[in-house]
């Protein structure tokens, strides 16, 4: 994987800031491993959040923490993980393709989630996401029933564990218990998000007060920049 230094970092932020979630995750997969020349959208989710969680760890640190509230009592709700668990855990025995009854699916890519990103309804977007990943030709004339599309996504799950990652909940004030999803590629570019707004600061700060370039600023260490900060403000 590639080292990302502080100026990387910005350019990163400055080019997918304005992108869909889906079009950062896979920039910032590009960003991290430039050596990789398949395209990283036809990847399977688990090993696309898989090379996020390695970039994750290495820019942030391993902790992950963040916040949900109940969907009962609306209480905050606060979560601490260990992000090496994703970042080097294994593909499982595998397949990329899976069997269901008559018919066979790839697991869902990026690409795939784009494809149905503007369904409105759930059950809409999950039929044409099995369309999509049927194999070979697709299945344009399909109509899966309910029991079709739980019992697929229970099989893909099993296949990938890692294309979607469920935190479990129990509210200590109401009692109840609740499943949530963690979104990789949205929470990895809300913490860039806020890193590279205190990063711009301190550039502004410092160029203000010593005249310094952005590049000479971003050269510095953290720790120098800091403390260079704290003697602005003194």
């Amino acid at each position: 994987m590639r080292t990302l230094t502080q100026a990387d970092f910005l350019a990163l932020w400055e080019t997918g800031r304005s992108l869909h979630p889906l079009d950062q995750g896979v920039l910032a997969v590009q960003a991290a491993f430039p050596e990789i020349e398949e395209s990283i959208a036809d990847w399977p989710l688990g090993r696309r959040n898989r090379a996020l969680a390695e970039l994750r760890c290495a820019v942030f640190g391993s902790k992950v923490r963040g916040w949900t509230s109940c969907r009962q009592c609306r209480e905050q709700l606060e979560f601490q993980l260990d992000g090496r668990a994703w970042a080097e855990s294994e593909s499982p025995a595998g397949k990329d393709r899976i069997g269901v009854g008559e018919l066979n699916y790839r697991l869902p890519t990026s690409r795939d989630l784009a494809a149905v990103a503007a369904e409105q309804e759930a059950p809409t977007a999950a039929r044409r996401l099995l369309q999509l990943c049927c194999v070979p030709d697709g299945a344009p004339d399909r109509a899966w029933s309910d029991e079709e599309i739980d019992a697929v996504g229970e099989c893909m799950a099993a296949a990938d564990p890692l294309a979607e990652i469920l935190l479990r909940f129990d509210c200590p004030s109401c009692g109840a218990s609740f499943d949530e999803s963690l979104d990789l590629p949205t929470f990895l570019w809300a913490e860039m998000e806020s890193r590279a707004k205190r990063m711009l600061l301190a550039v502004h700060t410092l160029a203000a007060a010593y005249g310094w370039s952005e590049a000479e600023i971003l050269s510095l260490s953290p720790a120098r920049r800091e403390i260079y900060l704290e003697m602005v403000r003194a």
